[in-house]
């Protein structure tokens, strides 16, 4: 790995001084200091709600800070917007993606990057080539996975040569020979004199890439590492103020009943770039995990589709759900078996962005009387959105707080704590711990093994 220069440790390329953001039920950023020098690679660590996205947007000019002061190659700077954060040389990729479903990967790229579509297309190929971020130019994101998703956003930001680039929780759904590969290119970049602030979860990863780590806690800098010399175990404690909390597997009952069976499931695409689930068999017994693994991109979406009740299969006897037939069964008949279902997609398919917590409760609960001859019943969804956010640890201003409004990592609690609190005889989970702190990643997984 590159170490950054001296003139890097001379004139840092960003310095914030006393950074603070308050939102009207919490305080994001509280007079925040920190300095990114040319050519290091400078992790922000904290856990979810601890400020980091908020800071990053800042820099980014996404959100405009209350108090504090930016400085740019030592000149006090005011960016008022992403534009203008672009043109000072500042790229970002985002952990929620900036992208319009409706149009294709190159079409998307020219929003941000000049050139023709034959142009783009040439070096989006070239660049993902090159970096091992494999995207095709020609397809439409609505028909890409989270995984490739971010791929898009990460090779939109390389083609900017930006000299800060920030990234947002970056391999968050990458397999491991991308987040090498990506690892390669960000140790190169930084060689070149490219800055990189680079937000993450995975301790491993800061630990093996990053010269430096601040830590935040409550909007808070409450230390600052050097996390090639810190243990995992010291820095998830400077975290969360904690020990990590431990998840013991029960014995496994000799006697299971089988819970979810798949059959030969064959499945064609339903898009021209979708992926054909071919002779796919497999069993799920009471009080068992199972995991998929493989690739992003490679049947998971489909699959999840296929077993949630979103797409109907043929024959019915393809999935059986609690000892029934279910292939032909829609969503919600299927959730009416005892099927629980945690998306991928948090914003938009697992919860509805600019309505409230109580309201998105209804999209999977209300059958738990939240509905009696066609009214809805408020006081229902509110408990409900309140022992939710009360047992799941969720950080949000009450059941009134728009979904939106909440991090990454306290969206997900809530969409894993209103699935699990619903007593499910069958879960399916994808990616529950996508863009989570150790410490929240840590609690799902250990909820998940107590249900």
């Amino acid at each position: 790995m590159t170490e950054p220069s001296a003139q890097a440790q001379a004139v840092p390329c960003l310095a914030l001084r006393g950074i603070t953001k308050t939102y009207p039920s919490v305080v994001a950023n509280d007079g925040i200091d920190l300095d990114v020098a040319v050519g290091e690679i400078h992790a922000i660590l904290g856990e979810n709600g601890a400020g980091k996205s908020t800071l990053v947007k800042i820099i980014y000019g996404v959100v405009r800070a209350d108090a504090g002061q930016m400085r740019w190659d030592g000149r006090p700077v005011t960016v008022g917007s992403p534009g203008e954060a672009r043109r000072l040389g500042i790229g970002m990729v985002f952990q929620h993606f900036s992208l319009f479903e409706t149009l294709t990967v190159a079409e998307n790229i020219s929003l941000a990057v000049p050139g023709s579509l034959r142009e783009l297309s040439g070096r989006i190929a070239r660049v993902s080539e090159r970096y091992g971020l494999p995207v095709d130019p020609r397809r439409p994101v609505h028909a890409l996975s989270v995984g490739e998703r971010q791929r898009v956003e990460i090779v939109r930001c390389l083609l900017q040569e930006p000299r800060l680039l920030i990234l947002d929780e970056p391999t968050s759904v990458l397999p491991p020979q991308a987040v090498e590969k990506l690892f390669e290119t960000l140790a190169r970049l930084a060689g070149e004199g490219v800055s990189i602030l680079y937000i993450s979860h995975k301790l491993q990863e800061i630990q093996s890439l990053c010269h430096t780590a601040t830590v935040l806690r409550g909007g808070r800098v409450v230390g600052v590492a050097d996390p090639r010399r810190a243990s995992a175990e010291e820095l998830a404690r400077l975290m969360i103020g904690r020990d990590l909390p431990a998840a013991a597997h029960p014995e496994a009952a000799a006697e299971r009943e089988e819970r979810l069976v798949v059959s030969g499931l064959t499945l064609p695409a339903d898009e021209p770039f979708g992926t054909m689930l071919r002779d796919v068999s497999l069993v799920l017994h009471g009080g068992e995990i199972v995991g998929i693994a493989g690739v992003s991109g490679n049947g998971q979406k489909e699959l999840m589709a296929a077993l949630s009740g979103e797409r109907l299969v043929e024959p019915a006897e393809a999935v059986r759900l609690c000892g029934a037939a279910a292939g032909r069964l829609g969503p919600r008949a299927r959730r009416t078996r005892g099927l629980a279902f945690v998306p991928e997609e948090r914003l938009g398919r697992g919860a509805v962005p600019p309505v409230t917590l109580a309201e998105n409760a209804l999209l999977t609960a209300a059958h738990l009387d939240m509905v009696r001859s066609g009214f809805v019943q408020t006081d229902k969804t509110r408990a409900f959105a309140e022992r939710c956010i009360r047992e799941f640890d969720v950080k949000a201003a009450g059941a009134d707080a728009s979904a939106q409004s909440l991090s990454g990592g306290n969206l997900q609690k809530y969409l894993v704590g209103r699935e699990l609190l619903q007593r499910p005889t069958v879960l399916l989970v994808s990616q529950p711990t996508w863009g989570l702190a150790v410490g929240a990643s840590a609690f799902i997984r250990k909820r998940l093994v107590e249900l």
